[in-house]
């Protein structure tokens, strides 16, 4: 082969590398390279208290710890609770992060549930009826996670589970919410200018704090020579509180209006809040790569 045809297929192959990668943005100087070693989620007990029924309730942070954006829910089996001697099931279904995946090195003690329409705060505890609570008990409990961009094609492929061992003596009641640990990187301003999918741009062009929580302002340029839509769902929030705020739905249910070719839309989406919650930060995920494959951003939410 001589080099004038080495050349021409080098130029090639790095243009097919280009454009095979073309929708693959991630935040500038981001490092999840613990996401293969790391040692995955953990918990957190916050308190063991008794419930008016008798029941032990133990009251739980989920940490992750896995150097990816994950969700977490309860495996399919009881939580075990062993204390004196005696061994109950308990029932573990309310530890989840409610179907919002969390940032690596964020934690968080409750989620929205209930429905769409009336939405209810859930703490995240395990419940043991008719149980005591002796020194030296432990509880363990199962685990499924989902790491990674979110795509509901291939969801199941990467998913992974793990048990929890926690030792009911070791409470902790002092912890620093959302942030434990930080990577460089991970959080982004509120003015970044997020690539999409088709090679549009997502941008929080304004923000605005109310008394029962928060109203943003999303707009889109639309580079292409066809109108879309991208989706970015109804974006939750997570603060000093430790609770992620926004009823969890699949984030094309929420349909944006659609971005004229060339051009540029807007519009708003909301995420209730209590008053006075500060260290806020938007859970985003923006449509990318493909249709129904979401990249996830973490915006610092500071006041103007």
């Amino acid at each position: 082969m001589n080099k004038r045809k080495a050349l021409i297929l080098t130029l090639i192959f790095i243009n097919l590398l280009v454009s095979a990668c073309v929708y693959v943005v991630l935040p500038a100087g981001l490092d999840l390279s613990r996401a293969s070693s790391s040692q995955g989620w953990s918990a957190v007990v916050t308190e063991v208290s008794q419930t008016s029924e008798g029941d032990v309730r133990i009251a739980l942070t989920l940490r992750n710890d896995t150097g990816n954006w994950s969700t977490l829910k309860a495996g399919s089996k009881p939580a075990v609770l062993n204390s004196g001697g005696k061994t109950t099931n308990c029932d573990a279904s309310l530890m989840s992060t409610g179907g919002h995946r969390l940032a690596p090195g964020f934690q968080m003690r409750g989620y929205i549930a209930g429905t769409k329409a009336e939405p209810v705060t859930q703490l995240i505890y395990i419940e043991c009826k008719g149980a005591q609570v002796e020194p030296g008990a432990t509880l363990t409990v199962d685990y499924v996670s989902f790491s990674g961009d979110l795509d509901y094609y291939h969801q199941e492929d990467r998913s992974a589970t793990g048990t929890f061992k926690l030792e009911l003596d070791e409470v902790q009641t002092d912890l620093s919410y959302p942030v434990f640990e930080t990577f460089e990187g991970l959080i982004q301003p509120a003015d970044v200018d997020i690539t999409a999918i088709s090679e549009n741009v997502i941008s929080l062009i304004d923000w605005q704090r109310l008394d029962d929580g928060f109203d943003f302002t999303w707009q889109n340029f639309n580079p292409t020579e066809f109108a879309l839509k991208v989706h970015i769902g109804n974006p939750p929030v997570i603060c000093e509180d430790g609770i992620i705020y926004g009823y969890y739905e699949i984030m094309d249910l929420s349909s944006p209006p659609l971005s004229p070719a060339g051009g540029q839309v807007n519009w708003t989406t909301k995420a209730r809040t209590p008053a006075g919650l500060n260290d806020c930060f938007v859970l985003l995920s923006v449509e990318s790569k493909n249709m129904r494959n979401y990249v996830n951003y973490a915006i610092a939410l500071h006041e103007q």
